[in-house]
């Protein structure tokens, strides 16, 4: 008899496919930076109160204010598209890395000289949802309405539809609602595993690029950890064991960043040192989320009448 458990934890299992990725390189790594500074709640922004979650205030306890600004929280995001966005612009372009960006279509249309910067840089705009706040009790007629207004955000100051999808804070009806849109090549709201994956629970195979919340600068903002080099230190960690296990099995390993946070001076560094070490690998490949999405679908295509 057929499981009914809406979840699927066996994926792979011990025979993950060979992902085969281009030039034969044994781990694709994607960089992805979260663009949300202008985006996040604010009674500004016709919010009740303010943001609560990724502020640059270590482990102290965020509590929301209600029915007034929170000039402090506000500055600290506001770091992240004033100074820190120009500073991890800096280091990428100066080595030309290819990078994704997870953009709020609030926070560009806040700022079109970050949004040109990205375009001109040629990395990838993927859409980050219209507004940086939880969805999960959004009704579904303003959440399909939202998704729309993210694509033409990201069209109107970057000159190109996104074609990824990451919301983060989903509603039950977040992935079936970008299924129904179309247009996407793949979704990131997942965790689930090493390698993308196909999703077959909307009317049609849909793509999933797996996305990370431990390779994350977000643990700045959780006490998980302080400096450059205990992030680092454990994104090393991470990128030398998939690396590992690729000579035998390929797999694919994403960084997160914001820049608020690894964009602060003390803590750049880390990425830097990450930069270096990747660099001093021949076989890694290094791509936009998009270019990894169009690897799979074209070496490892849905199931046959799916």
């Amino acid at each position: 008899m057929a499981s009914t458990y809406p979840r699927d934890l066996f994926g792979y299992g011990r025979t993950p496919p060979q992902a085969s990725w281009p030039g034969g390189a044994r781990l694709a790594l994607s960089l992805v930076l979260n663009y949300e500074e202008g985006g996040e709640n604010s009674v500004l922004h016709g919010d009740a109160g303010s943001e609560q979650f990724l502020a640059d205030i270590g482990p102290a306890q965020i509590e929301p204010l209600i029915g007034a600004r929170a000039y402090n929280t506000e500055s600290m995001f506001e770091y992240g598209s004033r100074a820190g966005f120009w500073r991890i612009h800096r280091l990428v372009t100066s080595r030309q890395v290819p990078l994704t960006v997870y953009g709020v279509g609030m926070a560009l249309v806040r700022n079109p000289p970050a949004a040109q910067a990205m375009a001109a840089a040629g990395w990838e705009v993927a859409s980050h949802a219209y507004r940086w706040t939880n969805y999960a009790e959004m009704p579904e007629a303003e959440e399909r309405e939202q998704i729309g207004r993210a694509i033409a955000a990201i069209e109107d100051t970057v000159g190109e539809r996104p074609v990824g999808w990451y919301c983060g804070r989903v509603s039950a009806n977040t992935r079936r609602l970008v299924v129904e849109e179309g247009g996407f090549l793949y979704d990131s709201d997942s965790y689930a595993d090493d390698l993308p994956y196909w999703n077959y629970e909307h009317g049609r195979p849909h793509l999933i690029l797996p996305y990370s919340l431990d390779n994350n600068d977000l643990r700045f903002s959780t006490n998980g950890v302080f400096t450059g080099e205990d992030f680092f230190d454990y994104i090393r960690d991470a990128f030398d064991m998939l690396y590992a296990e690729s000579a035998e099995t390929p797999k694919m390993m994403s960084v997160g960043l914001h820049c608020r946070l690894v964009g602060r001076p003390g803590r750049i560094g880390g990425l830097a040192r990450f930069l270096d070490h990747v660099e001093a690998h021949d076989d890694v490949w290094i791509a936009r989320r998009r270019d990894i999405a169009a690897h799979w679908i074209a070496e490892h295509p849905p199931e046959p009448g799916a």
